[in-house]
């Protein structure tokens, strides 16, 4: 199945891929997917965590497999199906599922925010919910999912003590990032390495009002100087959220930084053709602070 289908820049839309588990349908972003391919026999890793079913090398290449099933606390696989083959947070990972539906196009808007009568927002594997003729796609946060498994892939938090004693700076930070706990440690780092006047918001629609707000006031200076932005969020994503900054001559001079798991060579492509000052993976929450040092000093925001 082609993964690879092309979205314009900036269309605040997103290809999701319909799998399923004991006949439930689950959905994955198409731009973490490398490849689709059929079950490979696996070697076991002497004791590894439930949910790892062991290792195989395509085209030599060493991948970790993950039982799906298993994370979603449905027992184990057994063999046969297919692994989807993903990359994010620099991490090549297969996720083994029992078969492919198909692809569809959506937009941000439509994705519906799973609420705490599923689960509390920290716990959650569910990052929103689609709709597709008549039935439910619940879409998951394979980020987590990893994170849960091996929290060294998740953001390195302790890099930022690694930076040593910093001077406060109150340069303005308007941040969107949808995963409440995301968010938090965001925003922790970024106070830990001296950045106080923080604004954090949960997509980029809520991000972009304060942005117009702020130029309709006339206090962009006072309250936004620079942008730290997700890509996958509901309402509106990073790249629809960084278009619409760089394309108002009233906002294109702040620097927009691109914070995602999704960031590789094609979604760098894509940034930088939408304007982006800045792009960075998510687990380097070290390199976004000296990112936002650099950015600081250059357009000369103190």
């Amino acid at each position: 199945m082609d993964t690879k289908i092309l979205l314009e820049n900036g269309t605040n839309e997103l290809e999701v891929l319909e799998f399923t588990l004991d006949g439930n349908s689950y959905g994955i972003n198409v731009a973490k997917i490398k490849e689709i391919i059929t079950y490979q026999s696996l070697t076991p890793v002497p004791n590894a965590h439930p949910s790892i079913e062991g290792l195989f090398m395509p085209r030599d290449t060493m991948i970790t497999a993950i039982d799906l099933r298993n994370c979603l606390g449905r027992g184990e696989s057994q063999p046969g199906g297919l692994f989807i083959i993903t990359n994010f947070n620099k991490l090549d990972i297969a996720f083994h599922v029992e078969a492919v539906l198909g692809i569809h196009r959506v937009s941000w808007r439509d994705i519906i925010k799973p609420d705490a009568t599923i689960s509390t927002t920290e716990e959650s594997v569910a990052t929103g919910i689609i709709k597709q003729n008549g039935k439910l796609i619940i879409i998951l946060d394979f980020e987590k999912i990893v994170t849960d498994i091996n929290p060294e892939t998740g953001l390195k938090v302790s890099e930022i003590t690694e930076l040593g004693e910093r001077r406060r700076c109150d340069v303005p930070i308007l941040i969107a990032e949808d995963s409440p706990l995301l968010n938090k440690l965001i925003v922790d780092s970024l106070r830990g390495a001296g950045y106080h006047n923080l604004i954090h918001t949960e997509n980029g629609q809520k991000a972009y009002d304060v942005i117009c707000q702020c130029r309709d006031d006339g206090t962009l200076d006072e309250h936004v100087k620079l942008l730290i932005t997700d890509i996958e969020m509901p309402e509106m994503d990073g790249h629809h959220l960084t278009k619409l900054v760089k394309e108002d001559p009233d906002t294109a001079n702040i620097p927009v930084v691109i914070f995602s798991s999704l960031v590789n060579d094609e979604m760098k492509r894509k940034g930088a053709a939408l304007g982006a000052d800045a792009q960075l993976s998510k687990p380097e929450i070290g390199n976004l602070v000296r990112v936002v040092d650099g950015l600081i000093k250059q357009y000369n925001l103190e």
